[in-house]
């Protein structure tokens, strides 16, 4: 049987006419070449970083404390010295940094061979939380220094309560790492003073009225909730919720009036 022939009578299709550009979304063709995939600068993306889990804890317990109402004894840490009379202090306090080893031994070796006069033990940083807590009980502690970020909170957190019950002065610094710095330690929670020279007996005694103001005689600090504070969202659908309440109470007294 012969074969049909194959008629090109098809209809062709007909042509676009070419689309005008739209200036409202102009095209952005993207470039696959070499710095094609380079992000472009000025886009902040941290947002999307998986960042370590130890950071995240931290940030949600930032937000945790702004959130929940926050008891005062524990938002009182949050109340630390500022940055300048942070600075006096420890300028204060690098100067009674603990002995190592080396300088203890040196210093008793000395006494020994009879060279320096054996003055006994200069005075030096304490620090260790059960070693200052028998200092407070005792009333020996001259000055306290409490880290606003030990973690767990409750092993500081009666310390100030007892600082005050002994009138001895106290100040609640940042942070740990550089308490820790003066005491040849990663961190410390605590450190005190017993005693300093005479040169630094007048410097002492201003620290010491610092903290009893600031702290050990401020009733505020003793009173204030901390948190209670919510998000951009909340905040913004509380506000909304309010002007919707204002517009109905209004509608309701502009009713009775008539």
């Amino acid at each position: 049987m012969a074969k049909k022939s194959s008629k090109s009578s098809k209809a062709k299709a007909p042509v676009k006419a070419p689309s005008k550009a739209d200036p409202l979304f102009p095209s952005r063709p993207r470039s696959f070449g070499v710095g094609g995939d380079v992000r472009p600068s000025g886009r902040d993306l941290s947002r999307f970083v998986r960042w370590p889990k130890y950071v995240r804890i931290q940030r949600q317990r930032a937000v945790l404390y702004q959130r929940l109402k926050v008891p005062p004894s524990i938002n009182q840490f949050t109340k630390a010295i500022g940055k300048n009379e942070a600075a006096s202090v420890f300028t204060l306090l690098n100067k009674y940094r603990p002995e190592t080893p080396a300088q203890k031994k040196q210093r008793l070796k000395e006494t020994a061979a009879g060279k320096a006069k054996a003055a006994g033990v200069p005075h030096q940083l304490k620090f260790g939380l059960k070693h200052v807590t028998t200092l407070v009980e005792e009333k020996k502690a001259s000055l306290v220094l409490i880290a606003c970020d030990v973690n767990p909170i409750e092993l500081v957190l009666w310390l100030p309560a007892l600082c005050r019950k002994m009138e001895v002065p106290f100040m609640i610094v940042k942070d740990k790492a550089r308490l820790g710095t003066l005491v040849h330690q990663k961190t410390s929670a605590v450190v005190a003073l017993t005693g300093v020279n005479k040169e630094d007996e007048k410097q002492l005694q201003i620290f010491r009225d610092l903290g009893i103001e600031k702290f050990n005689d401020n009733t505020e600090l003793m009173r204030k909730w901390g948190g209670g504070i919510m998000g951009l969202k909340t905040q913004a659908k509380l506000d909304k919720r309010a002007k919707a309440l204002a517009v109905e109470e209004a509608k309701k007294v502009a009713s009775l009036k008539r």
